[in-house]
């Protein structure tokens, strides 16, 4: 039998990486004389990649961005935030443990972001996990970003796993969306950036500590 796949969403779900990324997006608006958002927004301004919150974050200070501009932003963007990754990034408690549990349990390991596939990988190398998972998917890495279901299922099959012995954990509707359009169930963490209570958008689990991973992943794959 195939071994069963957890594929993680990054941002909001394994990391708390708000405060990295609404820095350098307010490394981008101070440039242009607007004032500072703060990191409590970010359940409104994260989950789509870097290009959203950039639109978003312009938009919340009543600037709208053409098409060139934003690539420019977005460049300089990436430039920024690839110096200032984990400067106050940090997995959320119980992250390693659990990675070791799941591993030990016979669970293949992945992650599906909406972050850049290049730095999706730096990140989660900084952050000492890189060996724990068998694939890392970003935005850029099949052609399209969640919701789409392409790149879960694609990260699934990379995986060496199946889809109908495989979960999706994230933080967002974007996730949950995602693991809907796979047929996928999902667990949510609902410490993550959602701009609403997660519970609320419908998940099959949900966890407030990765204590709790374990049992709701064997009971998902129960079902």
């Amino acid at each position: 039998m195939i071994a069963p796949t957890i594929v993680y969403d990054l941002d909001g779900t394994l990391a708390d990486t708000a405060e990295d990324l609404v820095a350098t997006l307010n490394w981008l608006l101070g440039r242009d004389g607007l004032a500072p958002l703060k990191v409590e927004s970010a359940g409104s301004l994260l989950g789509a990649g870097a290009r959203a919150l950039i639109v978003r974050g312009f938009a919340a200070s009543g600037r709208t961005l053409d098409p060139q501009t934003l690539e420019t932003l977005f460049a300089d963007y990436l430039e920024y935030y690839t110096v200032h990754i984990a400067d106050r990034t940090r997995l959320y408690p119980g992250v390693d443990k659990a990675l070791t549990a799941c591993a030990r349990a016979g669970w293949r390991q992945a992650v599906c972001t909406n972050k850049i596939e290049s730095l999706a990988k730096l990140l989660i190398a900084r952050l000492g996990i890189a060996d724990r998972f068998a694939f890392i998917c970003g935005q850029d890495t099949f052609g399209v970003g969640k919701p789409d279901p392409k790149p879960l299922l694609e990260t699934i099959a990379a995986s060496g796993g199946a889809r109908e012995r495989a979960i999706m954990v994230g933080d967002s509707s974007a996730d949950i969306k995602t693991a809907r359009a796979a047929g996928l169930p999902v667990v949510a963490v609902d410490f993550g950036y959602s701009d609403v209570p997660v519970a609320e958008l419908g998940p099959d689990r949900v966890i407030s500590h990765f204590d709790e991973l374990a049992e709701a992943c064997a009971e998902l794959l129960r079902a």
